[in-house]
């Protein structure tokens, strides 16, 4: 098919997503050198999923290049099993982040958040250092550093409730733009006889001051950003930039906890004595085999003493 010079080249594949074509390509424009290959065209779901990804992997480079590789970026679509998947997935790949920035702009909800918020503030219990030297905390899937969230006003439901939370409890700064104020969803569904339905809400959620949470208000950020179109067309986002602008600012205030390794003590031959009194009484019973197993005891224990003026690492 002749493509007319006044058409962009793109123009030939109008109509035909998610078929197979067959194209003819040169890198002269000559017959001559051109080669044919069989492609099958992207649907527009398949696309969308494609900018989807890449946009999210323009928002982490970004906040990589912004905190000089300090802090993490997660990005939650949902709060539905997806966003939960996303969650775990970006988490656990960058938990050697010193801070987290949560991106729910676009969050479509599904679920109130419990399990997120737990991980996102997940406590350091107590820490394990290793004879090869080594050590790491407990639980091991947490990251003790501060953390901002992006909200924005096409996220709602469980994206009105995820900010809502976090803030509830102060797990860090919340920057964007307001968010739609949907959290109430349609619990339970009747269809009328003309093939239309109607839903009832199941429930309200409410502080624990009492007070009810804003339907039709949302959840107003800490800082308002406006995403000026003029400066995401440069590639900027003033809302990102933000952000981490903040969650640096409690870096050098509140660093992720890092506990420091106690002095080695001096664990040679801790319990020495317990040991010679149960094998002495061993001795007693006068069994041979007990006789062989408590001359090892009494080598190990030689073993023990020469060991004495070198100091156990742990």
């Amino acid at each position: 098919m002749a493509l007319p010079l006044d058409k962009e080249p793109f123009a030939a594949f109008e109509g035909l997503n998610g078929k197979t074509v067959a194209l003819k390509i040169s890198k002269t424009g000559k017959l001559s050198d051109a080669k044919n290959i069989v492609v099958t065209c992207l649907t527009a779901g398949e696309e969308g999923n494609i900018r989807y990804l890449d946009w999210i992997e323009t928002n982490r480079l970004m906040v990589e290049k912004l905190s000089n590789g300090k802090l993490g970026y997660v990005y939650m679509t949902d709060t539905s099993p997806r966003g939960q998947l996303d969650l775990v997935k970006m988490y656990y790949g960058q938990l050697d982040k010193e801070g987290f920035i949560i991106d729910e702009r676009f969050n479509g909800g599904g679920q109130l958040a419990d399990r997120f918020l737990e991980l996102m503030k997940r406590p350091t219990i107590y820490n394990l250092y290793w004879r090869h030297g080594k050590t790491h905390t407990m639980p091991t899937k947490a990251n003790t550093g501060p953390m901002g969230m992006l909200i924005n006003g096409w996220a709602g439901s469980g994206g009105d409730g995820l900010p809502w939370a976090f803030r509830e409890m102060d797990a860090g700064p919340i920057v964007g733009e307001r968010t739609i104020g949907i959290l109430v969803g349609p619990a339970t569904g009747h269809q009328l006889i003309d093939g239309g339905g109607i839903t009832v809400p199941g429930a309200r959620l409410f502080y624990n001051s009492g007070k009810w949470f804003d339907e039709g208000v949302g959840v107003k950020p800490d800082f308002a950003v406006w995403d000026d179109p003029n400066l995401l067309i440069k590639g900027r986002d003033p809302q990102m930039e933000k952000v981490v602008d903040e969650v640096m600012k409690l870096v050098k205030v509140n660093p992720k906890m890092v506990t420091p390794i106690p002095k080695k003590e001096d664990r040679t031959a801790k319990g020495l004595k317990k040991i010679k009194i149960v094998a002495l009484r061993i001795l007693c019973h006068k069994n041979n085999r007990l006789t062989k197993r408590l001359s090892l005891i009494f080598i190990s224990i030689g073993i023990t003493q020469r060991l004495k003026n070198k100091p156990n690492s742990i």
